[in-house]
Order: structure tokens, then sequence, then C-alpha cells
């Protein structure tokens, strides 16, 4: 996003061109940005076997899909549902890990019947696969190394209270179950969290997996999830790509020849990838001032844009229309019946009822988290490509609203 001529620009297209063209609230993605970071991650680790498998969770319209295969990249998904995604966008199912949390055994059965590599974190679901498959399926199983990391407690998974993954001090167990039923295990993964900086979060996990796997003889890849911070803010410090890869990478290498063969080295970036490329725009309805605070109220909600209330996340928030205009205090609101600020005491230029206003880093967790809270309706998609705005995802209507309600009255 760049400002010529006092006006702002994803590419080369105008984002106030987009809001006119599409209306608001509207979702605004950049392909190039995409792309760019896509292979600023592969790049970064060279020379090891690595495979990017995308964690479609973070941002799932088709198109995303599409565009992101086509650079080579797999996918990481989480619930059957994106596994049909990543099918329909036309994955293969070996280019697919199927990774979810407490689910069913059936909804295990059906990834296996499509083919797709499955990643288990769980004793229980374990047993039953063994059961079921013995040695025929291979499987992957996710580990909880036990490490605090992230950005904030509520996206933290690899620590002793978290949910997810087999605790690695239950090892033992998982050798006796997996020897019982011969279970053909050709992964190890873990995943710690999201924004996390240090490189050395990631060195000591890998040696927690490195470490467990020599009790794995038939390994072919090792997966450390993803979790790669990104800027929200001026000033923010991102995890060094670069840093980080030539350290996993001289670590990883060192560690198949001690293994006796090379392995691929798997990572499922997802906010690194979209983050960056997504732009929200909304328009300005109201400014309320009150004794206190001077409000932009916009013609959108928490049930847009949750991560703000979820996650207590920051996201810039620039005037469009205003660009080089005198900077005020504002705090930013949406229209739901609940309390659903995106910004306190922003300084954003001065803003007019009708003023564009556009969220910075708004690709990931933005329209996968949205609902239709207030009974409002889902907003567009575009996908700034090959130098034009497209539309990949058209506004919701009322019909998409009540299509499965059954009248009983």
């Amino acid at each position: 996003m760049e400002l010529v001529n006092n006006n702002y620009y994803a590419g080369n297209v105008k984002l106030l061109d987009v809001a006119e063209e599409f209306g608001t609230p509207v979702y605004v993605y950049d392909a190039n940005k995409i792309v760019e970071k896509y292979n600023k991650l592969k790049q970064a680790f060279k020379p090891a076997n690595v495979k990017l498998k995308y964690a479609c969770k973070a941002l799932n319209n088709t198109n995303i899909l599409k565009l992101l295969k086509n650079e080579g990249a797999g996918l990481d998904t989480v619930s059957i549902n994106e596994v049909h995604l990543g099918l329909r966008a036309g994955f293969s199912p070996d280019e697919i890990i199927f990774t979810p949390n407490c689910v069913g055994f059936d909804e295990i059965k059906q990834a296996v019947a499509l083919g797709v590599h499955i990643n288990i974190d769980n004793i229980s679901i374990l047993e039953q696969f063994g059961a079921e498959y013995g040695n025929k399926v291979p499987c992957c199983i996710r580990l909880n190394p036990h490490i605090m990391a992230g950005g904030n407690a509520k996206i933290s998974t690899g620590h002793i209270d978290s949910k997810f993954g087999v605790s690695i001090y239950q090892l033992r167990h998982v050798l006796r179950v997996v020897k019982s039923h011969n279970i053909n295990v050709n992964g190890l993964h873990m995943h710690t969290g999201s924004d996390i900086l240090d490189a050395g979060v990631f060195l000591q996990g890998a040696e927690i997996l490195f470490d467990a796997a020599k009790d794995f003889p038939d390994l072919t890849f090792i997966d450390f999830g993803s979790g790669f911070k990104v800027a929200y803010k001026e000033g923010d410090i991102t995890t060094d790509i670069e840093e980080l890869g030539a350290a996993i990478t001289e670590r990883c290498l060192k560690f198949t020849k001690e293994y006796g063969r090379e392995l691929e080295l798997w990572f499922e970036p997802g906010k690194y990838i979209v983050s960056e490329s997504g732009y929200f725009l909304v328009k300005t309805n109201v400014i309320k001032q009150t004794t206190a605070t001077v409000f932009i109220g916009v013609d959108s909600g928490l049930n847009h844009l949750i991560r703000p209330m979820l996650y207590d996340s920051y996201h810039t928030i620039m005037n469009i229309s205003n660009p080089e205009g005198k900077q005020r205090v504002y705090t930013v609101v949406g229209n739901i019946c609940e309390t659903d600020t995106f910004g306190w005491d922003r300084k954003i230029t001065e803003t007019k009822e009708g003023d564009i206003l556009c969220f910075k880093n708004a690709g990931a967790y933005g329209i996968t988290m949205a609902s239709n809270y207030n009974a409002r309706f889902r907003p567009a998609e575009v996908l700034i490509y090959n130098d034009k705005a497209h539309l990949i995802r058209k506004r919701e209507t009322l019909d998409d609203l009540v299509k499965n309600e059954i009248d009983v009255l």
C-alpha cells in the first residue's frame, strides 16, 4: 500500500476506486504481496528440502488457495470441510495435511478415504486409528513440546495447559500404542503458537522433535508448524525469517545425517503469508462526540473483524479519503449492538461522515472469523490480480441469511 498523488494504492489499483465499485465493507487482497511473502519464506530455508503447507484457516477463499497452489504450496487443514475446499481448489490429496483437534473418529475416517496426510494429536484417536488401519495408512503425530510461546495466551498452543498435541512426557505411552498396533508413523509435528519472534523457540522445539524422532525409524518429514510474527504497527519487531531459516536449516541438515537419510522440513504458515496483503475498507457512518471521546462509527463491527475484541490485536487505521489532512484523536467503533471497538484514541487524519477508512494487515483471520451477528451480512472480497480488482466473493443478501431456515409456524 503506497500513497501516490494523494491516493492510496494496492498494487496499481486505487483503494478508493475499489470502495466505489464494490461498496463497503469490503476485504481487499493484493495477490503480489501474497506471492512475495510465500517466496521469501521458501527462500529462507534453502538448501533444506522445505515444504510450505499454507494454513488455510487464515484465509480460505478458493482464489487464494489456487494462487498459492500455483506457487507450489501445499495445504494445512484443520477440518474436513477445509480438506474439501483444498481438493476443490485443485490440491492433490498428497499435498494436504489434516490436523484436526477434538474431532470424532468418523471425521478422521473421511479424511483417510480422501487420501490426505493424517496428523493425530491425542492418544485416544491414535489407538482408534491403529485398531482401524494398522500399518496400512501412514500418519503423523502432533507432539506438545511444553513451550510457552506466542503473542497472546489465546494463540499459544504448545504449553502444558494447551488442548493441542500429545504431551512429550507421554512419548513412551505413544510408542507402546504404535508398537502394539504396528502403526506407520511417517511424520512428527509441533506448533507452539503465533507471533513468535525468537529463533531459539523453534530451535528448542526442534531439539525436542529430533530427540523424539530417534524412536521413529520410518519418518519422511518433520513439521514445525508456524507462528512467524508480522508487523501490525510502526516499530513492531518481526520474526527475522532469514536468521530463523539459516539456523533451522543448519540444524536440520545436521540431524538428517544423524538420522541416516534426508527428511522433508515442513512449515504451516498462514498469517505470515496473507496478513499484510489484506486491507479492510469501511465507510464512516457517524462522527459522535461525547464529553470524553470523539467516535468514528463505521459500517462494520466485530461481526466482520473480531480480532481487536477477541485478541486485543492492533490494526493500523487510516482515512484514505483524506490521507494528508490534519491528525485528530478518534476512537473507531462498529455498528453492532455490543461493545465493538476497533481502536482506542487513534491518531487519524480529520474524518467526516462518508469518508473511507482502511484497516491494514486484514488478510488473516478476518473473513474466516466473520459472522452474521445482529443479522448483518458478511462483506464482499476483492482480489487485486494482474493490476485489476476482481470480485472473488459477493456480499451476502437476506436470502443468504434465511436459506437454511425451515418454517414450521
